[in-house]
């Protein structure tokens, strides 16, 4: 990509490259990779330890290099980029780097240099999981199943939205993610809201629920939705129009999913989706891309969506959800996590996705 360095701040590249979980603070921490030196770690003298720690630099891959309270940083990094570098140049960051580290650093190497994203670096390396990631993404899935399964089979009338989402945070932890990130729990027309926040309106009979929930296990994120029917012990089952877009979310789900395959383009699998319920009479209804790549973060490269030039190799690791949602009524969408393997999909998730009515 011509560019003379990688500098890659605070975030899941830097995990993914170093093995160091640094603390988001206003203090520059940056992993340097320079094209013709060896890469080094700054950060900040109080955090040198445990940057020191982390197995990149206790393997000697990486030099720390410290700076104290009263040093810039940024013009550290830039003094030592710039010895001998050709007179126009280029250095790549990571999309997660704060635009208070950005600047300065832009200034420090002046006008002669440039600025780019490193996503073309560094997406093509964290799409593909080794089998080790692949378990750890596994793991979280299985724990996000039995989470959900549990919050389903539950108390759920009379409970508030945001009362279901402390317990599916709690339930996360007890079957072993390291923290409980998201809990969508949409009720009834707020399950028309793709991203709605739990608030106090309480679930009722004769009504769906959205279940999204995820967290992060050993580092990599589940991210598992399931629509529930809460039916009561009245007999209030759903109407046969929720029955028929849950059919077809249903369907859109399992076609895409037997899509995938290695050289499969990510536009295609959602185009596969989104024929379903165009089909069906609810295409516009279809509001959002078929699925994310997921990792180290719960959104990463690739996203299956239409005009994306990604295609699929064995080891990417991506939802598929789509959803139907009409407003002031209710939504539904039905979520796995995938793995494309050496010849098609390896679903993670194994939650029935049929119509799930309970009783509450």
């Amino acid at each position: 990509v011509g560019a003379e360095a990688l500098l890659i701040g605070v975030g899941a590249d830097l995990l993914y490259l170093t093995g160091y979980l640094a603390m988001p603070l206003e203090r520059l921490t940056m992993l340097v990779v320079p094209r013709s030196a060896d890469p080094f770690l700054v950060a900040p003298a109080l955090e040198a330890m445990r940057a020191g720690s982390s197995p990149a630099a206790r393997a000697g891959a990486v030099e720390v290099v410290p700076w104290q309270e009263t040093d810039n940083p940024h013009q550290l990094i830039a003094q030592r980029i710039t010895r001998g570098a050709p007179a126009r140049r280029r250095a790549l960051v990571n999309p997660t780097l704060w635009a208070s580290h950005v600047l300065p650093l832009q200034a420090e190497l002046g006008k002669d240099w440039s600025l780019g994203l490193a996503t073309p670096v560094l997406g093509p390396l964290r799409m593909v999981k080794d089998p080790e990631e692949v378990e750890l993404l596994r793991l979280a899935a299985e724990a996000a199943d039995r989470a959900l399964r549990a919050i389903a089979e539950g108390r759920l009338i009379g409970r508030s939205e945001h009362d279901v989402s402390r317990e599916v945070r709690a339930r996360l932890i007890d079957e072993g993610h390291d923290e409980g990130l998201f809990a969508i729990v949409a009720s009834g027309p707020n399950a028309a809201s793709p991203h709605h926040e739990p608030g106090d309106r309480a679930i009722q009979a004769g009504e769906p629920v959205v279940l999204d929930i995820g967290g992060a296990l050993g580092g990599y994120a589940s991210d598992t939705t399931r629509t529930i029917w809460v039916a009561g012990t009245g007999g209030n089952g759903p109407d046969e129009e929720f029955r028929r877009i849950h059919e077809l979310v249903r369907r859109a789900s399992e076609q895409a999913t037997a899509a995938v395959k290695p050289g499969a383009r990510c536009e295609a699998v959602d185009a596969v989706a989104r024929r379903v319920i165009a089909e069906g009479g609810y295409g516009p209804r279809f509001i959002h891309r078929v699925g994310h790549g997921i990792g180290l973060e719960g959104h990463e490269e690739p996203y299956l969506v239409g005009g994306s030039p990604a295609v699929l190799a064995p080891g990417t690791s991506f939802s598929i959800e789509p959803g139907i949602y009409l407003e002031g009524r209710y939504g539904v969408r039905i979520e796995d996590i995938v793995v494309c393997g050496d010849s098609g999909p390896i679903v993670l998730n194994a939650l029935p996705r049929d119509l799930w009515v309970v009783e509450g």
